[in-house]
């Protein structure tokens, strides 16, 4: 069944965030330029995997259902910029706070404890991988075992960097643990979605997976890479991506 399947899949790309989180237990630290170069390497997993394991799919389940390759570049294009519009508005609207930029969003700021701003922003940033690992599950068991490989990988840097970026905020190590171990969490929220929807009907997938792959896009263009490039380690951040982005190709074409 494609949901209990994707409910496991993004269980063990949870599982992996929180993984990921455990060195800042006992006191290890990331420095700048790593932290860089692993969110590189998360950059080119998401984009690698937006466009081989979700856009092309899509197109090509578009063309098979409508035999026109005009109306499914069309239901490519609606998807992606509808699921780029979901996280555009997510972020406008949720209020939040990004480690470096500061608060963000709607006006009930002040009244959130900072925690919870970062809580709502790494689940804005978590919510289209849970998608994009249901909607893979949806199409076949391998595109969805290759999606959810490529995401956990990317989460094991990522949940140290949360981790870390905490405690260097002052909360707990454990209370870190917790948080980053919430956030994964969501992306089994996001799994379950991704597939329920798909389920609902075949027509719904080639939007379903460009949707996933635009969340993705727009994490990557308006979060991941600009973080990146902030600190001037951009040589080590494309190092990173261009690592993650021909694994997750790799990935894709062997298990996919």
């Amino acid at each position: 069944m494609p949901v209990l399947t994707a409910a496991l899949g993004g269980t063990v790309a949870a599982v992996a965030t929180t993984a990921g989180a455990l060195p800042a237990l006992v006191g290890k630290r990331m420095s700048r330029a790593t932290s860089d170069l692993m969110l590189g390497f998360a950059a080119g997993v998401m984009l690698s995997a937006a466009y081989f394991s979700l856009i092309l799919p899509g197109i090509d389940r578009a063309q098979e259902q409508y035999g026109s390759v005009w109306i499914a570049a069309a239901m490519a294009a609606i998807g992606i910029a509808l699921g780029a519009g979901f996280v555009a508005l997510l972020n406008a609207k949720i209020p939040h706070e990004h480690f470096k930029s500061g608060p963000e969003g709607g006006a009930d700021q002040a009244t959130l404890a900072r925690i919870w701003l970062f809580v709502f922003a790494i689940t804005i940033h978590n919510l289209p991988e849970g998608l994009s690992i249901g909607v893979a599950f949806g199409v076949d068991q391998a595109k969805g075992l290759s999606v959810m490989t490529g995401i956990s990988l990317q989460d094991i840097p990522e949940g140290l960097a949360v981790a870390v970026a905490l405690t260097g905020l002052g909360y707990s190590k454990w209370k870190a643990l917790l948080v980053t171990a919430l956030t994964g969490a969501v992306e089994i929220v996001g799994a379950v979605i991704g597939a329920f929807a798909i389920t609902l009907s075949a027509a719904v997938l080639p939007l379903g997976l460009t949707f996933a792959a635009g969340a993705m896009l727009f994490i990557i263009s308006h979060e991941i890479v600009p973080e990146t490039h902030r600190h001037g380690h951009q040589d080590r951040a494309t190092v990173g991506f261009m690592i993650g982005l021909i694994l997750m190709m790799f990935l894709d074409v062997t298990l996919g």
